[in-house]
């Protein structure tokens, strides 16, 4: 029996090829969609999930008054395991840091080195393809590469006791080849080299402080520790007791954070970049489902459209002594069927468009074709689109009366109106909804690349001072000032886009002494507001004037906030940060230094002693000169280090790229739900135009124009337009506000984008029904009437 209903389906599809096709396409690119959405938020899950003791192992964060922090203490780690024994093991890692190596007189500078304990590889279970991971940190001059660094220094010849010269200084031996960091880990790096070799050159380290944040630290739980709300808090409490003991002044609270939970939770300040965001993964998740729902509402309207024609078959199949039960489990197998046909073409689909999908998502997404788990995954998401997309239908066309129907009484085969129309509402409002997310994700992402940060951030090209240009500053600023093309530059430590250096350490007069702010700094030399076009609100900037200066700051006008003044108050004003006493001297007006998505905080300029970056200010149409200019100077005064550059507005770029991806991403599947729709809606205007012929065929007879009854048969669907428009705006008002709470800085979304994507929602459904109405319209009466 069910062998004879699948061939019965199977003559059904290939005798309507035309509508086949179309239900066909419908399914596979809303399946195809789906996929692809689907793979992507497998991919943001799977993060850091494939470690041994993933469950077990946690991140200590910080939390100083609101100013949460991924950093920890040197001596925290060490000190917690040793008075706690729920933690099984601890490791810290540096801040990614840029070093040069050398080999065969090659030299490459590596911006993903980090420094770790000698505990590394028990705590994360990378794997190694050489070496021995219990030893492989444990000497002082070793380093642990990837397999893909290994072959940019060595070719093919075995790495290991391999010797490189690092920082132009000492050597160091490779003891491990890593392979190649997974994507899906929140760790992004190309060398490790052991903690050990900087012990004794960092204070923090050698007398393994309590004070200064400069690590990330991660602990390993035992196993007896049952994961729970009261067991965190419990957890949480004793850890806090013990930091107390050792700083009784600090009043910063520590909490885990679990890794599996890194890198969809909100990036931490000075965290490791390539975060991912929960609320993208919930977005996309449900652009997946929608995708999907409305490729069933388009086969639910196709099959709706067709059912004149299978009126009669059922008919006589119910004279025959078919049960309606029968006929039911008849049309679902068809969609089924069908279902089953559409999911081969999506995975065909999937797999030649996926190297596209990666490019736009920035991924290395795969789909392994052998994999048991995945087939049963797709056929019973095929299985369960085919019954919900033909229940309708055969539900619809089993209940069929079979004397009214082979009397020729075809009026009443169109299916509940209200139920058809209920879904074209349906397509229609999620399109808009789509609309209105796609214009408003362009209008944001367009507001970011446009907004003035608080300083002219065109033509700023930097070089960081590497090697020796930190002992030949004078003679770097005087090679500078002597060509026009580099004279306009400044000196800084850090670049003004995402500051990650603060303290706590910072008083003033009527400061409460329970406050603990965090205030971020940073050092500049005398040019920096003259070579970024900052405005000055009060008092001057620094200058080589004044000798004083190097202890005094210029701040901002939030730090004022923060401290209780006035811009005309605030001159000549005691200031001390990390106990180095000063005076306020100027009040620079607030600029963005770290992502728009944070508001702007209190920020002190301190007078720039040491180096960091070079910045210049090209002049126009001479940023190709200016290059070699500085190129020039960089071979001359630092040789022994390879010339880099960057531009700043191409840094701030990068940092949104998230956010862009996300756009990209967003526009490419709301296209493909559109067009879903608009098949959707060509069946039910089908469908309308069929059952209308003859009406049509009489008002042509009776003097009735094409216009007219193109018009006839949009008028209906329209009204239904508007009501999804009605649904839509609502619903789309409060998702893209949710969206863009997630920015400090942002558009308002005016009634202007619900205006003009609901007008091009009407022009969408226009278009389509208009051209079947016009093929209806075209068709010489006499043919419709010939029957009557």
């Amino acid at each position: 029996m069910i062998k004879n209903y699948f061939k019965i389906a199977w003559r059904n599809i290939v005798r309507h090829k035309a509508y086949s096709f179309i239900n066909l396409s419908g399914l596979a690119i809303g399946m195809a969609s789906s996929i692809l959405i689907l793979l992507w938020v497998q991919n943001e899950l799977s993060y850091d999930r494939f470690y041994k003791n993933a469950d077990q192992t946690y991140r200590i964060t910080c939390d100083a008054s609101g100013f949460k922090a991924a950093i920890n203490t040197a001596g925290m780690p060490g000190g917690l395991k040793a008075k706690m024994p729920e933690i099984k093991n601890t490791v810290r890692l540096s801040h990614l840091s840029s070093s040069l190596f050398e080999v065969d007189n090659r030299k490459f500078e590596e911006k993903r080195v980090f420094y770790v304990d000698s505990t590394f590889f028990q705590v994360f279970s990378f794997q190694l393809v050489k070496g021995n991971p219990a030893t492989a940190l444990n000497r002082i001059d070793g380093v642990v590469l990837t397999q893909e660094m290994a072959k940019k220094y060595f070719g093919q010849e075995d790495p290991i006791g391999k010797v490189l010269r690092k920082d132009n200084g000492g050597n160091v031996v490779v003891t491990g080849v890593l392979a190649n960091i997974p994507a899906n880990s929140h760790l992004q790096f190309d060398f490790l080299l052991p903690m050990s070799s900087i012990v004794q050159s960092t204070d923090d380290l050698k007398n393994n402080t309590w004070s200064n944040f400069n690590f990330y630290g991660y602990v390993v739980l035992d196993k007896s520790f049952v994961p729970s709300p009261a067991a965190f808090l419990k957890f949480n409490q004793k850890m806090n007791a013990i930091y107390k003991a050792h700083q009784p002044d600090q009043k910063i609270i520590f909490q885990l954070q679990p890794l599996t939970a890194i890198h969809l939770a909100a990036p931490l300040q000075v965290d490791l970049e390539g975060h991912g965001n929960s609320q993208y993964v919930t977005i996309f998740f449900i652009v997946a489902i929608l995708v999907l729902v409305v490729a069933c509402i388009n086969f639910m309207n196709l099959a709706t459209a067709r059912s004149a024609r299978r009126a009669r078959e059922i008919g006589l199949r119910k004279v025959s002594g078919a049960i309606r039960g029968q006929l039911i489990l008849q049309f679902l197998s068809e969609s089924v069927l069908i279902s089953f046909f559409a999911l081969l073409l999506a995975l065909a689909m999937v797999w030649l468009f996926l190297p596209v999908f990666n490019n736009l998502a920035d991924k290395q997404l795969a789909i392994n074709f052998l994999d048991a788990k995945l087939w049963l995954s797709l056929l019973g998401i095929a299985a369960l689109t085919g019954l919900i997309s033909g229940s309708y239908p055969a539900l619809f066309l089993s209940g069929f009366n079979p004397v009214k129907v082979l009397n020729g009484n075809m009026k009443s085969m169109g299916g509940n109106l209200t139920f058809r129309n209920a879904l074209v509402v349906i397509q229609f409002a999620v399109s808009i909804l789509l609309l209105v997310g796609t214009v408003t994700i362009y209008n944001q992402l367009k507001f970011i690349q446009n907004r003035n940060p608080g300083f002219e951030k065109a033509n700023l090209l930097y070089m960081p001072m590497n090697g020796d240009m930190w002992n030949k500053q004078q003679a770097l600023k005087t090679e500078l000032k002597r060509n026009p093309l580099t004279a306009n530059f400044a000196i800084v430590n850090d670049l003004p886009i995402n500051l990650i250096a603060g303290t706590l350490d910072v008083k003033w007069e009527g400061k409460d002494p329970k406050s603990q702010i965090v205030i971020p700094s940073m050092d500049v030399n005398e040019d920096f507001i003259s070579v970024f076009k900052m405005k000055i609100l009060k008092g001057r900037g620094f200058s080589s004037a004044f000798k004083t200066d190097s202890n005094n700051y210029v701040v901002n006008e939030k730090m004022l906030a923060v401290m209780g003044l006035k811009p005309d108050d605030a001159i000549g004003k005691p200031l001390s940060f990390n106990e180095n006493k000063g005076y306020i001297i100027g009040v620079v007006k607030d600029f963005n230094f770290k992502p728009i998505q944070q508001a702007i905080e209190p920020l002190a300029l301190r007078f720039n002693k040491y180096g960091g970056y070079i910045i210049l200010r090209t002049q126009p149409k001479t940023t190709g000169a200016t290059i070699k200019a500085l190129e020039q100077v960089s071979r001359q005064l630092n040789p022994s280090y390879p010339f880099k550059y960057d531009f700043l507005d191409q840094d701030l770029a990068r940092m949104y790229k998230g956010e862009q991806k996300m756009g990209s991403i967003f526009n490419l599947f709301a296209g493909l739900a559109i067009f879903i729709s608009c098949l959707g809606l060509y069946g039910l205007s089908a469908f309308m135009a069929e059952q209308r012929t003859r009406e049509i065929g009489v008002r042509k007879v009776l003097g009735a124009s094409l216009m007219n009854i193109v018009y006839l048969l949009s008028t209906g669907f329209t009204r239904l337009i508007l009501i999804a428009i009605v649904i839509a705006i609502p619903l789309s008002w409060f998702a893209v506000n949710h969206w863009l709470e997630g920015f400090a800085y942002h558009i308002n979304v005016g009634w202007t984008v619900f205006v003009l994507s609901s007008i091009a929602a009407l022009i969408i459904s226009w278009v389509t029904v208009s051209y079947e109405s016009i093929k209806v319209a075209i068709v010489n009466p006499i043919k419709s009437l010939r029957s009557e």
